[in-house]
């Protein structure tokens, strides 16, 4: 990558610094483009008996590096696939990385960038007295978003949206409460090359640089653009 790679607009927002590509919709910022088929997943998804809700929605670039940094200063706790704490102290910085990056993305590479993906649930389904948890569990069979798993299983194509991380691929961890807007997902993620996502983290104070940065093909393959496809 050379030293002076300049960002296009289109690679910025991509990459989290620029959100020129967002609206706000219902308390969360979203991609323009997907407004009108979200509008349509919500409202199919109440007839059937859901309450429709975003956990998240767009996280920016400062966002996500501050969750990082956090959980490789060890101040955040990092979990590995069997949801047991990883002692990060341990580990040499790539295999720092690579832990985070089983459930935490990269910034300047994170999906949440796009406006495109959502951590989705159904509210109607959360126990009273407890909050959501975004666990596998939560949406597995005997969880209380099963239902609500099922249902966006049989009904998401319909409107345009699919699991990236419907399963774990030896990269991401599975989430099955990740959706994602196919179309137009597809298009900004393209933009999320090793020479965007290099040039953004070179100008920033992301811990684990160096290991990052001499391994950022080999992540990129590994956990960036090794998703199920639509």
């Amino acid at each position: 990558m050379p030293s002076n790679y300049m960002l296009t607009s289109a690679e910025c927002s991509a990459c989290g610094v620029n959100e020129s590509h967002l609206v706000f919709y219902h308390g969360r910022h979203v991609h323009s483009a997907i407004v009108s088929d979200l509008n349509d997943l919500s409202k199919a998804a109440k007839k059937a008996g859901f309450e429709f809700y975003m956990a998240s929605a767009y996280r920016g670039f400062e966002r996500q590096k501050a969750i990082w940094n956090s959980k490789f200063a060890m101040r955040r706790p990092v979990f590995g696939i069997t949801n047991q704490e990883i002692e990060l102290s341990n580990l040499s910085d790539i295999d720092k990385v690579k832990a985070i990056m089983l459930f935490s993305a990269l910034p300047g590479a994170s999906r949440h960038h796009l406006g495109t993906d959502l951590d989705v649930f159904a509210k109607n389904l959360v126990p009273a007295g407890q909050s959501l948890q975004l666990e596998p569990w939560e949406y597995q069979k005997d969880g209380h978003q099963h239902k609500f798993s099922l249902w966006l299983d049989a009904h998401l194509a319909t409107f345009g949206f699919y699991r990236p991380y419907d399963c774990y691929r030896g990269g991401v961890a599975a989430e099955p409460w990740h959706i994602s807007h196919q179309l137009t997902a597809s298009k900004l993620a393209s933009l999320q090359s090793v020479d965007a996502i290099g040039a953004v983290l070179k100008r920033s104070d992301i811990k684990g640089k160096d290991a990052i940065l001499t391994n950022l093909s080999a992540l990129h393959q590994q956990f960036i653009t090794n998703v199920a496809q639509p």
